[in-house]
């Protein structure tokens, strides 16, 4: 059984891991997200759960507006070719559903099969905003409390240029 969002607030409280919520109405894509940006100060994310041609799976948080090319970000990364990952892979890895794509998903992934990276541009924001594994919600945390409850998950991150200029071969 997933970890549930009380059960993802439990465990950020028990780190020491200060974050604020905000329930909204389900959103579904970083269009619809965009109208709270008034209320929500920080970095906002899209989240890409991908798998590679080796059955690695892959979890690439970025900037909402990144530009990333799916044909060449398995180079920046050093994974095999990537493409989207199954909604039931999803499910059974992060404990989420699509549209609900999130890194606090790594509290379920106990096996550790998701690596996790994080983009080196979202990671200029102090704060982060991600859905605690619902898409009704959103969470503020700080970028250095998300790498360390990712660690505390046991998912070292990767941060990485994976958009813009610096993402280019």
């Amino acid at each position: 059984m997933p970890f549930s969002p009380d059960d993802l607030f439990a465990r950020l409280d028990a780190l020491g891991i200060e974050t604020t919520t905000v329930e909204h109405p389900p959103l579904f894509t970083v269009a619809e997200s965009q109208a709270l940006r008034g209320r929500i100060a920080g970095g906002h994310s899209k989240n890409l759960f991908l798998k590679d041609k080796k059955d690695q799976v892959w979890l690439v948080v970025a900037e909402e507006d990144a530009d990333i090319d799916l044909k060449r970000l398995h180079a920046r990364i050093g994974s095999a070719r990537l493409s989207f990952g199954k909604p039931d892979l999803l499910e059974a890895l992060l404990g989420v559903k699509p549209g609900s794509v999130t890194p606090f998903g790594a509290i379920n992934d106990r096996d550790g099969r998701v690596i996790v990276v994080l983009d080196e541009a979202l990671m200029a924001h102090d704060l982060l905003n991600f859905h605690p594994l619902t898409n009704e919600a959103t969470t503020t945390i700080r970028r250095d409390d998300l790498v360390a409850f990712l660690k505390d998950c046991g998912h070292e991150p990767r941060i990485v240029a994976v958009s813009g200029a610096d993402a280019a071969d």
